[in-house]
């Protein structure tokens, strides 16, 4: 799978990304240089609720002024998921030319466009356009609260007139500004018919600021040194919890070992002294197959997937691939990579099912390739439902919704194949140092904390302590108007995630055994994942305590997709739990004699 083989894929991901992710508009002139009075792409995006960063609309929803041929402009797929819809804006911002005051129009607002409006208003309503590429925002109008506490005084003010600044370099736009005069705003608090007059005016500056380093104020305020040095505190976290677990494994893990291959290895005791205790004694029974091996070795394969996934999306963001308001690539590049891993799932699986003796290896891939599609596609279904009935931007049309029914059909599901025969013809065997006796040994009644469910708590509290402080500015990222750029920061998060799960989930295996118990195999993919577990709680104390979203539509989609993501993150960390297990049985019963 890697090698020259891996290159390639490599360099088609970066391609697919780059040229098929929506990395810009095409403007007019596609090199983004422009002559004095020229016109400049302007597109109007959405409008939507601040606090509920899902539910956005269509920017003609809303009664704007509208120029007579309102154009969608073509998107791309991940410009399509990320929900944005773009059209041609009303403005004239022609390059280099300065406006007093503009009449944009003069509209009639219906009783029914002012009860809209109102309500828009009340739910603190923003709009997103694109100047030449460049996002810019701005609220529709205010509600005047002052000293008021009873809702029916509110006043409800609609800004009828917008100032945009607007910095170019010679023959480039590096920036632009939309700013709002709160003295010309339109009281509308009345439900009644009335006329309002919108207006605009354009002021060019000029500046030192090169084109290339136009989009770098988009990303300051994620690494302003205050932010830093949260962020850096969080590793520091991070990396103390991993020396304090790593030492704890050493010295009591190890000299614990240490001490049972010393008693292990004394043949000349007496026959009392000889009887076998501890994780020794259960050496007939540690490489019994688990149960439900089909679905054990599709969550091993699902599972190496999801990790593949993640490591090829960060190696995309520490060469700067995603940044500020690239509109889709990571959506585009988490459905091509996904595809394009598929095999690594099938290969996984199958060959992990047929080492453990499994016999129906079709079914088997085919649960591997429903594992964690079919609660996505499931989720999705409702979701997009449910954004249909909203009328929301996030509803994606048909001819979207065929694009990923063909990438699944045409790439996902023949690589899985393709895996998977790699997979049975791999004919590796089982490696296990110790014989498997014929029938199992009963496991000794063991006290309450050594249930499963506890044994989870413990290992999951670990993990999550190490990444609680960054999933804060990841959450403030995906699901409000943060901008997230330390990618190297994330990255080493994210490694010392793999390796406190890993050790952890070891620990907790040597302790299992140690009592006798033979059936580690489930359980070290279930305290691995366990991590994922703790993310979902994470997301209810987000939802009610750090945020301010509302309404059925932003809190299904938030507990939707937050269910798949930290599913996932179940999947991919169970799988790590279990390597890392499996390498350390196989070592320990390979350091004593096993007859």
């Amino acid at each position: 799978m890697v090698g020259g083989g891996g290159k390639v894929v490599l360099v088609l991901l970066v391609v697919a990304i780059v040229y098929g992710g929506g990395l810009r508009v095409e403007a007019d002139g596609s090199n983004h240089k422009y002559n004095e009075r020229e016109r400049v792409p302007l597109y109007a995006n959405k409008v939507g609720p601040f606090h509920n960063p899902s539910e956005t609309y269509r920017y003609y929803d809303l009664p704007f002024c509208s120029p007579d041929n309102v154009k969608d402009k073509t998107e791309d797929l991940g410009e399509v998921l990320n929900g944005d819809r773009l059209v041609d804006a009303p403005y004239q911002l022609n390059f280099r030319v300065d406006k007093q005051t503009e009449v944009l129009c003069k509209k009639k607002l219906s009783k029914e466009d002012v009860t809209q409006l109102k309500t828009a208003l009340a739910k603190d309503y923003y709009f997103q356009m694109y100047y030449d590429d460049l996002p810019f925002w701005g609220f529709l109008g205010k509600v005047d609260r002052e000293n008021k506490e009873d809702p029916s005084e509110f006043r409800y003010l609609l800004f009828k007139h917008i100032h945009f600044v607007i910095s170019y370099n010679n023959d480039r736009v590096v920036e632009i500004d939309a700013q709002i005069d709160p003295n010309q705003a339109v009281d509308i608090t009345e439900e009644k018919e009335i006329e309002v007059e919108f207006t605009y005016s354009v002021v060019w500056k000029e500046t030192d600021v090169p084109y290339e380093k136009r989009m770098e104020k988009y990303s300051k305020s994620s690494s302003m040194p205050q932010h830093l040095e949260i962020h850096w505190f969080s590793i520091i976290n991070s990396c103390v919890t991993v020396l304090l677990l790593t030492g704890f494994l050493a010295t009591i893990l190890m000299r614990v070992l240490k001490n049972d291959f010393i008693k292990y290895s004394h043949d000349e005791e007496s026959i009392d002294d000889q009887e076998e205790t501890g994780w020794k004694y259960i050496h007939g029974d540690v490489f019994r197959f688990p149960k439900h091996k089909s679905l054990f070795s599709a969550v091993l394969g699902s599972g190496t997937q999801l990790l593949a996934l993640a490591l090829f999306i960060f190696l995309l963001a520490l060469v700067g691939v995603f940044y500020p308001y690239n509109r889709g690539a990571l959506f585009t590049a988490l459905v091509v990579i996904y595809a394009l891993t598929s095999g690594i799932a099938g290969y996984t699986a199958t060959s992990t099912y047929l080492q453990l003796e499994g016999t129906n290896w079709v079914r088997n891939l085919l649960l591997t390739g429903c594992l964690f599609c079919g609660p996505l596609f499931l989720t999705f279904s409702f979701l997009n439902t449910v954004a249909i009935v909203y009328s929301a931007t996030a509803a994606l049309p048909f001819g979207t919704i065929l694009v990923i029914l063909l990438i699944w059909t045409l790439v996902t599901s023949p690589l899985l194949v393709l895996g998977g025969i790699a997979g049975k013809n791999s004919k590796t065997e089982f490696q296990a140092p110790c014989r498997t006796t014929k029938y199992p040994r009963e496991i000794p009644p063991l006290p309450w904390y050594r249930g499963t469910i506890y044994q989870m708590a413990m290992a999951g509290f670990l993990p999550f302590s190490a990444i609680y402080i960054e999933l804060y500015y990841i959450f403030a990222s995906v699901w409000g108007h943060k901008i997230y750029t330390i990618y190297s920061i994330l990255f080493i998060v994210f490694i010392i995630l793999i390796i406190v799960t890993a050790f952890i989930t070891v620990a907790l295996t040597y302790f299992q055994l140690a009592v006798e118990d033979h059936e580690w195999w489930w359980r070290s993919v279930l305290c691995g994942g366990s991590t994922g577990v703790f993310i979902f709680v994470y997301c209810l104390y987000y939802y009610y305590a750090r945020s301010d979203m509302s309404g059925f539509m932003q809190t299904s989609f938030f507990f939707g997709y937050m269910a798949c993501i930290c599913y996932g993150f179940f999947l991919m960390l169970g799988t790590v739990g279990f390597r890392a297990s499996l390498l350390f049985v196989r070592h320990i019963y390979r350091s004593i004699k096993c007859e």
